[in-house]
């Protein structure tokens, strides 16, 4: 395991119709991609954020600065806003819904606030429905126009969501972080009350795997980009799954990461977000980024996204890990089906907790449904800690609130330990390069650093940067030395 600020590198300051068949995917998307100037994610202002964003939020502050924001402003903000999509513009069912009492100052400005986001909400539901009928109907149109209608789409979306922050302004009281929806002990224990047993059986593979549907593409300066959709097979969500395809140029043999993104990340409907996804398309990998239970697209109206996993105590997390490795599962299927390549499992924060948790999962199943390789960003061994004793241990739900429904410390961990990567892994410790922040607050550090040390992974794919839970997101934006390593591990597959 190497130590320091980065090891292994330095700080650096078509056409296509959708594809049920078994053929393979880079004959399926496109023929030979193109681009056009002017996209943002190609301009000159998106490689300014990167180097900024790099370069200025790659520092411990950093850490402080998100947490408190995340405490004061956006999680407030989006319960608001929630509230405020159910309610469609009523002020009264605005109120019950957040819940709040009426605010005594100016409550006009409040419903026209509550107007403009309706509208806004309307505007981008019309956009989803010309993009469902765009990317995955029957509806005849060029790749261009394909381009548009997602940017068009992505456009409202992020108005949409953006809509939140006036919102915040007007209402400075205290307002709930999150519409808390605390389960028994006893109303757990009927879903998992058999314990790991339990937990392993609704977690794994579907039997039968469902139909997987392939948009349209269209071309970006990477390549090319698709979604994914098919039902859950989780009885416990029973929705509908997104997952965003990013496709390099040359895909014939490219290998793929399936990556999970964190909790209340919405990386399909916000403007501007810099991840790690664009430089594995730039190092060839194909990256599939499925949309988590509860986010997204997937989110129910009245939630805001990730609100009911971190909401519904403790089933929320349960359920969330159980279908997203099913979930996994059939993403994996899919790729089988159409390449030989490698398959990846991979993700920051959340998603690196599912990546780890359905890697050892797989290692009971068909060989064909285990992954090559494991990229973990901010992981840790110890869920429970996480839950109870980390820096969000109390951003959403009091012990007191806990205590009330009829929890112990004690009982919450017994559930909360189901979601630990306490099996053996199946990976041999090469195969698997890991990023932890020694001073991640969130995810605890120790644990994951032991997890690491479990494992067997070798010094050159341990990474440990003086940094927080935030900053080391921040920090791998400039600093290639964990992304060169995952490709050298999956070239010699």
């Amino acid at each position: 395991m190497q130590d320091g600020v980065v090891t292994g590198g330095e700080l650096e300051v078509a056409d296509a119709a959708p594809n049920h068949g078994g053929q393979s995917v880079s004959h399926a998307v496109h023929d030979s991609p193109v681009w056009w100037p002017g996209s943002d994610s190609d301009s000159g202002s998106e490689r300014v954020r990167r180097a900024v964003a790099g370069t200025l939020l790659a520092r411990p502050w950093f850490d402080r600065i998100a947490l408190s924001g995340l405490k004061h402003v956006m999680f407030p903000a989006s319960r608001l806003w929630a509230a405020a999509q159910l309610a469609d513009g009523d002020f009264e069912q605005f109120l019950q819904a957040v819940p709040m009492a009426a605010p005594k100052n100016d409550p006009y400005r409040l419903t026209r606030s509550l107007a403009a986001i309706a509208q806004t909400r309307v505007a981008a539901e019309a956009m989803d429905a010309e993009w469902q009928r765009v990317f995955f109907g029957d509806r005849a149109t060029t790749a261009l126009h394909r381009r548009a209608t997602e940017a068009a789409r992505l456009d409202l979306r992020h108005a949409n969501h953006a809509s939140r922050w006036p919102l915040r302004a007007r209402l400075r009281a205290d307002v709930p972080r999150a519409r808390l929806a605390i389960e028994t002990p006893e109303a757990v224990a009927a879903i998992y009350g058999g314990g790991r047993a339990t937990f392993n059986r609704l977690a794994s593979p579907p039997e039968r795997m469902p139909e997987v549907e392939q948009s349209r593409s269209f071309p970006t300066p990477l390549g090319v980009d698709y979604w994914l959709r098919f039902g859950s097979p989780s009885a416990r969500l029973g929705d509908t799954v997104y997952a965003r395809v990013h496709e390099p140029i040359d895909s014939t043999n490219a290998p793929t990461i399936i990556f999970g993104h964190g909790i209340c990340v919405e990386f399909d409907q916000w403007k501007g977000l810099l991840d790690e996804c664009r430089a594995l398309v730039q190092r060839g990998f194909r990256v599939i980024r499925p949309e988590a239970p509860w986010h997204g697209r997937r989110a129910p109206v009245g939630y805001f996204g990730g609100e009911r996993t971190i909401g519904a105590f403790p089933m929320g997390l349960l359920d969330s890990f159980a279908g997203a490795l099913q979930e996994w599962a059939v993403l994996t299927d899919w790729v089988r089906q159409r390449s030989a390549a490698p398959v990846v499992y991979g993700g920051s924060s959340l998603g690196a907790m599912t990546a780890q948790l359905a890697a050892v999962r797989a290692g009971d199943g068909p060989a064909r449904l285990r992954p090559d390789a494991l990229f973990l960003v901010t992981h840790t061994g110890d869920m429970a800690a996480a839950v109870m004793d980390g820096a969000l241990s109390t951003l959403w739900a009091k012990p007191a609130d806990i205590e009330q429904a009829g929890w112990t410390r004690e009982s919450a961990r017994d559930f909360l330990s189901l979601i630990n990567p306490e099996e053996a892994m199946p990976l041999p410790g090469h195969r698997i390069v890991s990023i932890l922040g020694r001073r991640d607050k969130i995810l605890p550090f120790e644990s994951g650093r032991l997890l690491v040390q479990r494992w067997k992974v070798p010094a050159a794919n341990g990474f440990i940067w003086d940094r927080g839970h935030f900053s080391v997101p921040t920090t791998l934006i400039r600093t290639t030395a964990p992304l060169d390593r995952l490709a050298q591990v999956v070239g010699k597959i």
